[in-house]
């Protein structure tokens, strides 16, 4: 078993709107990662970054995530710092799942990302800190991917209807 699209891409984009609205229209279950690994540290991402540190959560998010990637079969949506671990690249690469990235302008990012208070890496200062982690992150978005979807000024439904169409053409391709 193994999900029907994975979204990576930078904070904001729209990986967690866009994935439960894609699961909703391929009748399949949906996941973040931050949920996962909540459900497997029996608490918050705050809290684990904030008492345990980044890397702390780093292990934890790549053992959810290599979980999820062989017994989940929905719409899979991956924080924006999973890729940042090798473990999680690997497993990603040896994935048959569609690995799709979402994009935008760093306006639009920012307009979305609203209050960090839940974003733990963009508390101090968001803007330069969404502009470091593109610069350090696409080349690894990029390598990952199998399809790139630009979200910058788009309904998310139109998106979505995107995503879908092109997850069923390849499904289609496959048989």
């Amino acid at each position: 078993m193994t999900p029907r699209a994975v979204l990576i891409g930078l904070p904001g984009v729209g990986k967690s709107t866009v994935g439960r609205l894609l699961a909703n229209a391929l009748a399949v279950p949906f996941a973040d990662s931050d949920d996962l690994v909540e459900q497997l540290a029996g608490r918050g991402v705050a809290e684990i970054f904030s008492q345990d540190g980044e890397p702390a959560f780093r292990q934890l998010e790549a053992s959810a995530i290599g979980h999820a990637l062989t017994t989940f079969d929905g719409v899979l949506a991956l924080g924006g710092g999973a890729v940042g671990t090798a473990e999680v690249r690997q497993a990603l690469l040896s994935s048959p799942a569609p690995v799709l990235l979402l994009t935008a302008e760093l306006a639009d990012l920012l307009d979305r990302v609203g209050s960090t208070r839940h974003r733990p890496l963009l508390a101090d200062d968001p803007a330069t800190r969404l502009a470091e982690l593109r610069t350090i992150r696409e080349p690894l978005y990029r390598q990952l991917a199998t399809a790139s979807y630009d979200t910058t000024g788009r309904p998310v439904e139109q998106v979505v209807a995107e995503l879908q169409a092109k997850l069923a053409q390849a499904s289609r391709s496959t048989r």
